[in-house]
Order: C-alpha cells, then structure tokens, then sequence
C-alpha cells in the first residue's frame, strides 16, 4: 500500500534533502530523455551507414520521438523527429533507397509516433492539472480539519507528526489538538475507530468538540464528559442510517499542562498511555483505572485526573496505537519505548522526525494504520529578573509566538549565515560587530545575549520565550 506521510513539524534536514532530491530527478527527468533519444539517434545513424545495406536497422529510429514523452514541451518532440527524419534519409541514401516506397514509410512511422506523444502528452497535462488543483482543495481541507499546533505555547515546545493509512492523505481516523485556556495549555489526542479517510468525519468532530469543551469547562473531567457526550450524539444520529454506528468509538488521552506547576494532569479514555523522558530516565506514565473510550456512555465518576510530574527540560511522547501496533516483516512489535529513550534528548522535531522516519523503516516502507505523535517538552522557566511583584512569570501571547517552527528555523539560519556584513560564524557559536544590522533590527544587543546564553540556539529561544528584552 503506498503511505502518505504528513510532518506538521517543520521540515527536518532529512526531509528537506528528501525533497531536494525529488525535485532534482523531476528537473532531470527531461533532459535525460533528451539526452537518451539523441544518443540513440546518433547510434543508429552511424550503424545504419556502416553495416550492410540488407540490415535495416534505420527502422529503429521511431524510438526517438517516443523516448522524448517525458520532455516538458511539444518543441523538444517535434525537432527530436526532424532529426531523426534526417537520420532515415541518409541511411536510406547510403544504401542505396532514395527512390524506392521503404523511405516514405520510415518517414510516416516517425510522424505516427511524433502525433501520438504530442496527443498523450496533451491528455497528460490536463491531468496533472486536475490533479493539482484536487489536490489543493485537498490539502486546504485537510489543514482545516487536523491544523498544524502552534509550535510554542507559553514555555512548550510542541512538534507534531501524522501517517494517514489512505494513500495521498493527509489526516485519517488520528487526532490531536491544542487550546491555551487562562494559564494552562489543554491537549487531545485521539485514535477513531477504523482508519484513512472513512474515519475523517468522527476526527473532524471529536476536534471540533474539543475546541469548544476546553474553554467553557472549567474542570478537565467536564471536558471529557463533553467529549463522550459529543461523540454519543453523532453516533445516535447514525444509527438512523448505518446499523453498525454503535461500534463507532474513540479512544482519547486529554491532558491539561499548567503554567505555574511543574506537573501534567491526564484523562485516559481507553487510550495508549503517553512515554515521558526525565534526564536520562524514560517511562510509561501508566494510568491505574482508564475510563471507557469516548462514545461508550461513561459517567463522571470513570474520569479521573492522574497527575503526574512534568518538569524544566522534560518530553512528553504522545501517540495512537499506529506507534505499538506497527510490525516488522517477522511480526514483531515496533519498540516504541526503547526507540524513546534512545532520542528523547533530541529538539522534539527532530525526535518526532526521526521516530516517524525510524518505524517506516521497522514496517519495511508500508505502515497500514494511521499514526500520529505529539512531542511536549517543557522549557526552563524565565530567570526571576523577569518576574513580576508576585513572583510570576510573564508568558507570552501564544497569538504573538509564531505558529509554525519554519519561521524560527530562518531566522535560526539567518543568525548563523555569514553572508551579511558583520556577522562570521566561529565554532557554532557566532560574534557580531557593534553596531550590526542584528542589533538595529531586534534592538538587542546579540553579541552580548549570545555570549550570556552560550550558544545560538539558546539564545534565539531566549529571545522567543520573552527571556531577552529588547532595548
């Protein structure tokens, strides 16, 4: 089964080479053709006026306007033939058929071929426009549906990762999603029963329910108490016209990450339990007594808040069974855990990168379930200079951080690049003249925030998270 994978991170190094690439063999892909149908061209031609005269090999000739199909306009086919066309008259004159039926032949099997790539090369074009423009009503549908978490809130840095089980898809029976309320941060992540695109209707509405639980229930077990009875509505609504709609559930994990604690708060419904790395330790965070999944009828009482730490420098792994029940060619289980603790320490996009790209290898290049992961990491809290009277905290406006990690990335190489004037990179760290363009443009003083916070990554996420204020 061909898989479509969709990182909502930004583009990792080993992604962005993988797309390099692709787009390399698609620009080559013409000019190799070119390149192959000249070659034979020249060959033939000179074997034809070498051998004797009773081998016809200048019948070989009609393969070059066929090898120009890949060529990007009609130009390249037509002149390919008039070449070859010169080709056929002058083996047929060097053995001796000038007059005779054998060269018009020759020249109207290369005109047959040249008219039928030009035809197939015009059909061809107007797919490949359907096709794009289905594509991107596609893609704009499915942002909407499954959007792309901010990459920070207050002091999380978030990465996401999906796999849709259904080919050229970009969301399936997987969810998650994200709200900042007050002065927490409330995540979902879900895994409807089924798969691919026949799953996509239960996905959009468990989101939407979450979405609009998250700010008007106060308490976390209300918010789960929304969701079941949300996801009971629909199926009731469905049993009107599909008779297995009681089977229709959702598994869920909806967690609450509060600013001030140090702590996560977790409801399990029936879902796989989230993997945290603690320093060098990594461990299951094990739920005692799980409520049913969403859909199934259970009371308040079943919701119950597990609390467990979460501190400075912590991951938190998020993720749907697609993760455990992934196998390898001998049937054995993707080693999700072992693989955690071996890349916990990693910036949560490239752990979440590298996990994804990791099991691909582990199912032999086909996973059949929708995947989807969600990487947590709390950050260091501000130093007290910034504190306010009472000793909190300023966190900043998510609505002001950028929701994509593609902005910080730039700017990140930006700051490294030694292609303006006053900045030079010297062992991974960088120095910059007084007076550079940097400080003119930030209004900080880079040199300094640099040599304060030691490095350039941590001095960008300084200056992400409000730590470093301009002047």
């Amino acid at each position: 089964m061909t898989m479509q994978t969709h990182i909502m991170t930004s583009t990792g190094r080993a992604t962005a080479a993988g797309l390099a690439v692709s787009f390399s063999a698609v620009r080559l892909r013409p000019l190799i053709a070119v390149v192959v149908a000249s070659a034979v061209l020249l060959g033939v031609t000179l074997g034809g006026v070498i051998v004797p005269a009773d081998v016809h090999l200048v019948v070989l000739l009609v393969v070059v306007p066929a090898l120009t199909a890949p060529a990007d306009n009609t130009r390249t086919t037509v002149s390919m033939t008039a070449l070859a066309c010169l080709g056929v008259v002058a083996v047929d004159v060097d053995d001796g058929l000038p007059s005779s039926p054998i060269l018009p032949i020759d020249f109207l099997g290369l005109l047959v071929v040249c008219v039928l790539v030009l035809v197939f090369r015009r059909l061809r074009d107007v797919d490949h426009r359907t096709l794009h423009a289905v594509r991107s009503v596609s893609e704009t549908a499915q942002r909407a549906l499954l959007p792309p978490l901010p990459c920070r809130v207050a002091g999380l840095e978030i990465a996401t990762a999906y796999r849709s089980a259904a080919a050229h898809a970009h969301i399936g029976g997987d969810v998650y999603a994200a709200e900042r309320v007050d002065r927490t941060v409330r995540m979902l992540i879900g895994d409807v029963r089924g798969n691919g695109l026949a799953a996509v209707d239960d996905a959009a509405a468990v989101i939407g329910a979450f979405r609009e639980a998250a700010h008007r229930d106060v308490q976390l077990e209300h918010v789960a108490l929304s969701l079941d009875a949300s996801v009971r509505r629909r199926v009731d609504q469905a049993g009107q016209t599909d008779s297995n709609a009681s089977e229709r559930f959702i598994t869920a994990l909806v967690l609450e990450i509060p600013d001030d604690l140090d702590v996560v708060h977790v409801i399990s419904c029936g879902h796989p339990d989230l993997m945290r790395s603690h320093g060098t330790d990594v461990d299951l965070l094990e739920v005692p007594q799980p409520a049913p999944p969403l859909g199934l009828g259970g009371d308040q009482a079943a919701y119950q808040v597990n609390t467990f730490g979460f501190e400075p420098e912590d991951t938190l792994l998020l993720h749907t069974d697609g993760l455990l029940e992934t196998r390898d060619s001998a049937g054995v289980f993707y080693p999700a855990l072992d693989r955690f603790a071996l890349l916990a320490e990693d910036e949560p996009h490239h752990l979440i990168e590298r996990l994804m790209s990791d099991l691909t290898v582990h199912a032999g290049g086909e996973v059949h379930d929708d995947v989807a992961m969600v990487a947590v990491r709390r950050r260091v809290a501000p130093s007290t200079a910034s504190a306010d009277e009472d000793g909190h905290h300023a966190s900043p406006d998510p609505q002001t951080l950028p929701r994509d990690c593609d902005q910080v990335r730039q700017d990140r190489h930006l700051l490294r690049s030694n292609g303006r004037p006053g900045a030079v990179r010297a062992l991974g760290k960088i120095r910059l003249k007084a007076g550079s363009w940097w400080s003119g443009l930030l209004g900080i003083d880079v040199l300094e925030g640099v040599r304060a916070e030691g490095s350039v990554d941590r001095f960008l996420r300084a200056v992400a998270f409000g730590q470093v204020t301009p002047t």
